[in-house]
């Protein structure tokens, strides 16, 4: 068996923003999975295996949880208003900090790139967002926007080249962008009116041009553009650009859902011409869109699967080769593109149990 060259990790729990879901139920349990490429099919059951479970004594149902830049830290939030983050190091798990300052349920959080120092940030149904810093091995509250009207569903970083920038998706229908300018300051920019209804999830472009693998000249600095994707409960996706004078515009609208987008996750990049998103809803969808052409700006969306249930959360794997999808199917599901261009179910985990089946069903495959 070959190892893959990467690891990470895929929380056990449902992963939803606001509203809950009605069959969600009480897990305060957190199990980290390895994935590991397999060369041939004897072994395929052996491609996901679980590397640790975490005992988070959260007095309530699970959120989010996400593994730091090093992959030795997870941090994790709850509908009990705390966010947690343990040492999982060797397979342990060490509780490093209780952080209590929300006053409601904490839906999401989000790890700064370390080269800032390490960073968390929170969202919450109390209609703020918390950034945490660790100073001298205390973690402290470093800032708090409470900007919005209503929920914050969705925060996300943005790739560490263009500095320290929060993007906050609210059920007010608002992306809010914070920017750190020094000194303990923070300036923040609004999109009102993003989403009808609300905003349910963001995500950043990779800081990379699409095809300068291929095309950029050497030693020629590249000309950035700052992007990210979000989706709301008007069903749509959209694609938000920053212009010259600083302003954000929508640059495009991605239509396939048929009712709230839960998730899209922005793949990272090489400096491949294509570009990708994965989006999904609860319609029970999942879309892979491409754009293989940067000038025009033409998005193709193409159904990756068909669930019987709600789509909460898709995350790529750090060589955006193979996607995680997260449901109310009480499942996690690994996808892969084949080289004809389908995409593959290559295994799936059942939550709180562990069990791994490592094969696509007869019935997902006439489905997709």
């Amino acid at each position: 068996m070959r190892e893959a060259v990467l690891t990470w990790c895929v929380p056990l729990e449902l992963l939803c923003s606001h509203p809950l879901p009605l069959s969600a139920f009480l897990k305060t349990q957190v199990k980290l999975y390895t994935y590991r490429a397999c060369a041939g099919k004897d072994e395929m059951g052996k491609m996901v295996s679980v590397i640790n479970t975490v005992d988070t004594s959260h007095e309530d149902m699970i959120h989010d949880a996400q593994m730091d830049y090093y992959g030795t830290r997870l941090a994790t939030c709850s509908s009990d208003r705390s966010v947690k983050i343990f040492d999982v190091r060797n397979g342990g798990q060490i509780l490093i900090a209780d952080l209590r300052g929300h006053e409601g349920p904490v839906w999401q959080v989000a790890w700064a790139h370390p080269m800032y120092g390490n960073i968390l940030a929170s969202c919450s149904y109390d209609r703020k967002v918390i950034i945490w810093r660790e100073e001298n091995g205390t973690w402290e509250k470093s800032h708090e926007h409470a900007g919005h009207d209503s929920s914050v569903n969705s925060v996300c970083w943005a790739p560490h080249d263009y500095g320290l920038i929060l993007a906050c998706g609210s059920s007010d229908g608002a992306i809010s962008l914070l920017t750190y300018t020094g000194e303990g300051q923070w300036e923040v920019k609004k999109i009102n009116n993003a989403h009808t209804i609300g905003c349910n999830a963001v995500s950043w472009a990779p800081a990379v041009v699409p095809g300068s693998l291929i095309d950029q000249p050497s030693g020629q600095k590249p000309n950035y553009i700052k992007r990210f994707a979000s989706g709301g409960c008007d069903n749509l996706i959209k694609l938000w650009k920053e212009e010259e004078d600083g302003q954000w515009k929508e640059e495009q609208k991605l239509e396939a859902h048929s009712d709230w987008v839960r998730d899209v996750a922005w793949a990272p990049s090489i400096g491949l011409p294509t570009s990708t998103i994965a989006s999904c809803s609860q319609d029970g969808r999942v879309f892979i869109w491409t754009c293989d052409d940067a000038s025009s700006n033409t998005w193709s969306p193409k159904l990756l699967h068909k669930f019987n249930d709600v789509v909460w959360h898709v995350s790529w794997s750090i060589t955006a080769n193979i996607l995680a999808v997260s449901g109310g199917d009480n499942k996690v599901t690994l996808w892969k593109e084949s080289v004809d261009g389908q995409w593959v179910c290559i295994s799936d985990v059942n939550k709180g149990q562990g069990s791994v089946s490592a094969s696509v069903t007869e019935g997902q495959q006439n489905e997709q």
